[in-house]
């Protein structure tokens, strides 16, 4: 399918399985450690929240998150529903004082900015999923680090994770007019050829 997007992460990190099992395991906390990807996550029921979400291009995802299966401390699987539709894995394999972590993750658009321009600007989106991508990696390390502090003030040395990209920001505004351009001068002729095939 033209809307389908599968993207394979992966980290390394040293530190124990447990560690980093324990702290994927808790959507709730993304904002406070990846705010600049979670901006907010809202637990429904057990194993089932709603979050809000964006990366360096001016959109923002509404979705629900749903475990399916749980085997700690090496694998976790969830549902996603809403703005995209699939299915994400997280796998964890002890190397060593090291860790590889993967993030599978095979997705359909379902938000209609993804969805219909997917055949245009599928490179931009797919560069927007590697910086969240790239931030995870940042705050999770740093995450492990006051995961693994001994006390309150060493877990206060550790730095803050990146926050948000700025919308506001020149390049991204550059970016965000081209694409405009684009899609003002194409969108006519994609409205008119779905009409003829309606």
């Amino acid at each position: 399918m033209t809307d389908s997007y599968r993207f394979i992460t992966r980290w390394r990190f040293q530190a124990t399985a447990d560690a980093i099992y324990s702290i994927l395991s808790e959507p709730t906390e993304y904002p406070r450690w990846w705010p600049s990807v979670y901006l907010m996550v809202r637990q429904l029921a057990p194993g089932h929240v709603r979050l809000l979400t964006r990366g360096w291009l001016p959109y923002r995802l509404r979705w629900d998150a749903t475990n399916v299966e749980a085997h700690p401390p090496s694998r976790l699987t969830i549902r996603a529903s809403g703005d995209f539709k699939g299915e994400g894995v997280w796998s964890i394999v002890k190397d060593g004082e090291f860790c590889d972590v993967t993030f599978d993750w095979k997705v359909n658009a379902i938000k209609p900015l993804l969805r219909y321009l997917t055949f245009l600007l599928r490179p931009a989106f797919e560069a927007n999923h590697r910086w969240a991508m790239e931030q995870g990696s940042r705050s999770l390390e740093l995450e492990i680090a006051r995961y693994n502090a001994s006390t309150v003030e060493e877990m206060n040395t550790v730095a803050a994770a990146p926050p948000p990209a700025e919308l506001l920001r020149a390049d991204i505004i550059g970016g965000a007019i081209l694409s405009a351009a684009v899609i003002g001068a194409i969108l006519p002729a994609f409205q008119n050829t779905r009409a003829k095939q309606a």
